[in-house]
């Protein structure tokens, strides 16, 4: 199973809850470039990136994403979909998928002006405005440091998920099956996911009580993804930690 974390929190912090499905699968939890001991790429870039997780797939991988990531994922996925065996993403921010609602078409406007002052702006100040947009569970201290404080400077030069349509026709037609999560807690984020699970032909769950931040519900969304890896092909028992 590879799983590509979003924006802002690497691997570590995104998948942290994830680590009891090692007792079923096998773990490749890569940080993006710029994240962790990565190399970084001089701006986060959703098709920049998804050839480098595309080549992790190998011979047959099931690929989860979440925010960030899940945009990178559906464009991997359609980069070599002979090797995907599932596709599950949590909340891409593919908001274009929705456009016309008018609360997306919102968000869409609020984001272009955010992402466009980003580097402008002081890095706490855009994540707390980026955090309160997406609806993030996760905590913002009043300094940042470490690993938030490089990645939110990352943030400030990343490429808003929404400048290209993702490949939702290409990845309908792969036989591979889907699944689309959200938190229940944006008629935006929902608007989006059922528009990208409509057009896979995927399908379809709200896992709440996190709100953007799915996978740190934990048990409920490792149920899941469980089962649903589960009716998609066995699993390894090794763990492999890809944080390099």
């Amino acid at each position: 199973m590879v799983l590509v974390h979003g924006s802002v929190v690497g691997a570590d912090v995104t998948w942290r809850k994830q680590k009891p499905l090692a007792e079923h699968w096998t773990l490749c939890t890569p940080n993006r470039p710029g994240f962790g001991a990565s190399p970084t790429l001089g701006r986060g870039d959703f098709e920049a990136e998804a050839p480098l997780i595309a080549e992790l797939l190998g011979d047959g991988a099931h690929l989860v994403g979440h925010s960030y990531g899940a945009v990178i994922a559906l464009f991997a996925a359609a980069l070599r979909p002979e090797a995907v065996r599932s596709l599950t993403v949590s909340e891409p921010g593919t908001l274009t998928v929705a456009a016309g609602n008018p609360a997306v078409d919102a968000v869409i406007e609020a984001g272009t002006e955010l992402f466009r002052r980003g580097p402008e702006m002081d890095p706490r100040e855009l994540l707390v405005f980026f955090r309160a947009g997406v609806g993030s569970a996760h905590h913002t201290p009043d300094e940042l440091q470490g690993d938030l404080l490089a990645g939110a400077k990352l943030l400030m030069r990343e490429r808003p998920p929404w400048e290209v349509d993702p490949p939702l026709a290409e990845l309908a037609r792969a036989p591979f099956p889907k699944l689309v999560i959200s938190g229940g807690h944006s008629e935006v984020f929902e608007a989006v996911c059922d528009a990208v699970a409509e057009g896979v032909g995927g399908q379809r769950a709200v896992i709440p009580g996190r709100g953007h931040s799915v996978p740190t519900t934990g048990e409920p969304y490792n149920e899941r993804l469980h089962a649903f890896l589960s009716s998609a092909g066995s699993g390894g028992s090794e763990t492999l930690e890809s944080l390099s």
